[in-house]
């Protein structure tokens, strides 16, 4: 029997916790005490229980992005949150104790846990235990529920798929549950012609007795795995962008879908173009019972959706409106890695660049959150890294010693680098 309306919000409530502590809807507590993480080489300082793991393979994928290798710590910490299975937590408090598969384990902690190793590299044996986790909780429909056992949603099944992108394989080959195909199975998340006019081609988070309901977090990550693409993906180039076009519906055929993921990829967008629009350019919350104002974390999606489509131009009017005052996205961003990471994540995708985002470095802001990356991106300290300088708590030394008979002496260079303190 199809849900309720009320196991749908309860089940909606529990599935979105993460993205909530990530977007608008509510923002995540600082330890009580004030002291800083936890655990070495966690990043951030607000409490980790429903975003730890999520919030740290953004920041390993925005890192990639911007050709930034975090530190053996952090990586370690995400691999450490692993559990024997494979499966990952939202967080877990102590590596040693072993999980509950029941109760601790979830689909979309699991495959961000994925993209986020596959970004940092050098992880592949845990790379694969996701993977194989995955496929072992896979539902029968072919689909992903947010924990083993719950029904399938559009989410979880998104972000599901693109985990397997980002390791490099084809879930329509290579996920195929009982003959179902995931990419087909989430399409029937979709809204058709018979949907209310403003809410053609957006895709519902749950189905239930009430039908399908536009859902705005589901619709962006589906516009994503409809284009078998995760969190990170290369940018279109600057002069190839696609006009966006709604789901054209006739009167023939009120019932009628997109018939593919391109279609449906193309109708989604559709959608958020639309929303966005007759919102003055930002998208509302998902999660039950949020206020009815601007959320910065679908929005930032949205774009980073609209991005992977091709549609630059699309793209950039979120953009647009989260790097105005009136957003509030720098403030709202500031200090959190998983909200910064997104920014980073939509603002390269949509042409922009993310260490000049209305006047701030997004780069320099999440690497302060976590352990001093190994390597910087090319260019040099940014200006927030400058500023820091004095602040540093260690000089490492480096010697590389070379030997030219030519020269009849070694000459030994000296090379140092800092560390920077962790903010926390």
């Amino acid at each position: 029997m199809a849900p309720s309306l009320a196991v749908h919000a309860r089940r909606g409530a529990a599935a979105l916790a993460t993205a909530a502590v990530l977007g608008a809807a509510a923002a995540p507590a600082a330890f009580a005490d004030g002291s800083p993480s936890p655990a070495p080489g966690l990043y951030g300082t607000a409490d980790p229980k429903f975003d730890g793991v999520f919030r740290q393979s953004l920041a390993f994928m925005a890192q990639n992005a911007m050709d930034v290798t975090p530190a053996k710590p952090a990586v370690d910490w995400l691999a450490g949150q692993q559990c024997e299975d494979g499966g990952f937590p939202g967080y877990r408090a102590d590596p040693a104790k072993a999980c509950d598969p029941k109760k601790d384990e979830f689909t979309d902690a699991t495959a961000a846990a994925v993209q986020g190793l596959a970004a940092a590299g050098g992880r592949a044996d845990a790379v694969k235990k996701g993977l194989d986790w995955l496929k072992a909780h896979q539902n029968d429909d072919g689909g992903w529920g947010y924990q083993a056992g719950s029904p399938s949603d559009a989410n979880s099944t998104s972000i599901a798929l693109g985990a397997f992108a980002a390791a490099g394989q084809d879930p329509a080959k290579d996920a195929v549950k009982n003959g179902k195909n995931p990419v087909e199975t989430l399409l029937t998340f979709q809204l058709g012609c018979d949907a209310k006019e403003g809410e053609r081609g957006a895709f519902a988070y749950l189905k239930d007795d009430k039908g399908l309901r536009a859902d705005n977090l589901a619709s962006a990550a589906a516009a994503l795995a409809t284009l078998g693409k995760g969190f990170l993906f290369e940018p279109p180039k600057k002069d190839a962008d696609q006009p966006v076009k709604a789901l054209e519906c006739s009167g023939d055929d009120e019932r009628a879908k997109p018939k593919d993921a391109a279609a449906a990829a193309g109708a989604v967008d559709g959608y958020l173009v639309a929303t966005m629009d007759k919102n003055g350019g930002y998208l509302l919350p998902s999660m039950p019972g949020a206020p009815a104002k601007p959320d910065q974390g679908n929005t930032a999606d949205a774009a980073l959706a609209l991005a992977a489509g091709g549609h630059r131009a699309a793209a950039e009017k979120p953009l647009k409106w989260l790097r105005s005052k009136e957003s509030g996205t720098a403030e709202w961003a500031k200090g959190q890695p998983g909200r910064l990471a997104k920014l980073i994540l939509a603002t390269r995708a949509a042409g922009g660049d993310p260490r000049d985002f209305a006047g701030a470095n997004l780069v320099d802001q999440l690497n302060a959150t976590g352990p001093a990356p190994e390597k910087r991106a090319t260019g040099g300290m940014g200006k927030e890294d400058e500023e820091k300088k004095d602040d540093s708590v260690t000089i490492n030394l480096w010697w590389i010693i070379g030997v030219g008979l030519a020269f009849g002496a070694g000459i030994g260079f000296l090379i140092s680098g800092r560390k920077k303190k962790q903010q926390l």
